[in-house]
């Protein structure tokens, strides 16, 4: 088998380590939106957002179904959504969001990895500036015709559209985002993910050694099971 297959098994088991990672983020996502309100997605549109963006990443039904019954259990320990905010090498804008039972573990993770990577954890608000909520929508590509969807979104809040491949990625204000997922939903369009996402203002251009720099406190920031997103303002 020799080198070839060495390389195969290392990007098999690359792949299999991002999706226990999205599995594991959106099994929060779920935990999260049961805790807050309920385990009925009709009548929790959190939950039905988050169950949506598991599909997306083809979790499978019966761990969907597994999450939502964890979360109803009153056992279950309840999750805290905090955020942090750093500078990486170079003077990077770093944001985390994280998911946690225990914030203690999670700061101290969180900063020894700043330490360890030429950055520093600083106050919470302090790089707000560097980045603006927004809705970010992926719907599938297929039967859709652009063009008319864009007349038809305006209305509802979008304010930006991107083809990629065959996904479609509609952007709306952090205000519209709940008027946008309805509007979706009614027009039967077959949704990808619905997520809030941090988008920044301004970007800072590096040159290839110093983005590896910065990669590396990023990838290390995201090994973290308490760490649901990561945002930075690199090019």
């Amino acid at each position: 088998m020799g080198r070839v297959f060495e390389k195969r098994k290392y990007k098999m088991f690359a792949r299999y380590d991002r999706m226990a990672k999205g599995f594991t983020r959106a099994g929060k996502e779920i935990a999260i939106a049961v805790k807050l309100g309920g385990a009925d997605p009709q009548g929790n549109s959190r939950l039905r957002l988050a169950i949506q963006n598991a599909k997306g990443i083809n979790m499978p039904k019966d761990r969907i179904d597994a999450a939502v019954k964890r979360a109803s259990s009153k056992d279950e320990k309840g999750l805290e959504e905090v955020v942090y905010e750093g500078k990486g090498a170079h003077g990077i804008g770093i944001l985390i969001e994280c998911a946690t039972d225990n914030p203690t573990r999670t700061v101290a993770n969180v900063r020894m990895n700043f330490n360890r990577h030429h950055g520093e954890l600083g106050k919470t608000g302090s790089l707000d500036y560097l980045f603006e909520r927004k809705g970010v929508f992926k719907i599938k590509a297929e039967n859709v015709n652009m063009e008319e969807l864009e007349f038809e979104l305006i209305d509802f809040g979008a304010d930006e559209f991107e083809l990629n491949e065959d996904t479609i990625i509609i952007y709306a204000a952090f205000a519209d985002f709940g008027k946008m997922q309805k509007a979706l939903e009614s027009k039967k369009l077959n949704i990808i993910s619905s997520e809030l996402e941090r988008i920044p203002t301004s970007t800072v251009e590096l040159s290839e050694t110093e983005i590896a720099e910065v990669m590396e406190l990023i990838s290390k920031l995201e090994e973290d099971d308490d760490v649901q997103n990561v945002y930075h303002n690199m090019k």
